[in-house]
């Protein structure tokens, strides 16, 4: 995980996390890989896969996670997965392409070239395809020429963007901008946007989910989130009460009235606060609670 000022929202944060190499036979099997993707899934709001060369059966056949993703992620606690806005756009990133960007001779853009790809009865990959196309709605393709040639190959890390090839420069470029201004804060189902605090427990519950055997259910992981975040919000807007009360009343008061306006003042202020930092609270089960 890599987490950096965003460049473009100011007061967000852009947060990186890396598979370290799927389909790698030295950190796990076939199922680690298939719980590493669907936690990927279940985390990311842009997910970035990459390749090397081009979009061919070979690139597909890797992508088997992708079929996987029924048996591993669900959306409902009596449901498999259906909503699939739930899951987060998808960017495809091709590189070292040096082929050109054409089909029957005539010139396409790598989104062309990524939806061309994914057309059925083209190789034996036709499982996998379906599910990029019915889990991703909304897909991007970029197109990556080698960073540079011979010698310097071995000398990336040192070489500044003048000595890389200006296509990779340029292709880098698009590529970042179109993350940052695309790529948008990870929301939960009823639009709860996820912050710092609210990550750290959506990991711990879908990793003890996964670890425990379970399949990651994303109504069950949002109705633990809020019993933690709601009881702490009470909790927050309680202190903030009797902190207010101690501060403002001194009795005996002189008329009931006395003591009923500063109740009212700093009930409301309370209240902001519960309201500010609670998330999801159906039937108002918390602030009854705080009330």
């Amino acid at each position: 995980m890599w987490c950096v000022p965003h460049p473009k929202k100011p007061n967000h944060t852009l947060v990186l996390l890396d598979t370290e190499g799927l389909g790698d036979v030295k950190k796990g099997d076939k199922n680690n890989d298939i719980c590493i993707f669907a936690l990927a899934m279940l985390l990311s709001s842009t997910f970035v896969y990459n390749s090397m060369g081009t979009i061919n059966q070979q690139a597909m056949d890797e992508l088997y996670f992708v079929t996987e993703l029924t048996d591993k992620i669900k959306e409902k606690s009596s449901s498999s997965t259906e909503q699939i806005s739930l899951f987060p756009d998808f960017v495809w990133t091709v590189r070292d392409f040096i082929l050109d960007l054409e089909i029957n001779g005539e010139s396409i853009t790598s989104d062309q070239y990524l939806e061309d790809a994914l057309e059925l009865n083209k190789g034996t990959s036709e499982e996998a395809k379906i599910c990029i196309q019915k889990f991703f709605l909304k897909r991007k393709c970029f197109i990556f020429a080698p960073p540079a040639y011979g010698q310097k190959l071995k000398e990336l890390e040192k070489l500044h963007d003048n000595e890389l090839y200006v296509g990779f420069v340029e292709s880098t470029k698009n590529f970042c901008e179109y993350i940052f201004n695309h790529s948008e804060a990870k929301t939960l189902p009823g639009g709860g946007m996820v912050n710092g605090p609210r990550l750290g427990n959506l990991v711990l519950t879908y990793v003890e989910t996964i670890t425990n055997g379970d399949v990651p259910c994303m109504e069950n992981a949002v109705l633990a989130l809020a019993q933690i975040e709601n009881s702490a919000a009470v909790q927050r807007a309680l202190t903030l009460y009797e902190e207010m009360m101690e501060q403002k009343v001194k009795f005996p008061t002189e008329t009931l009235q006395e003591l009923l306006d500063v109740h009212i003042t700093c009930r409301r202020e309370a209240i902001e606060v519960f309201t500010k930092n609670s998330f999801k609270d159906v039937n108002q089960k918390f602030q009854t609670t705080l009330e």
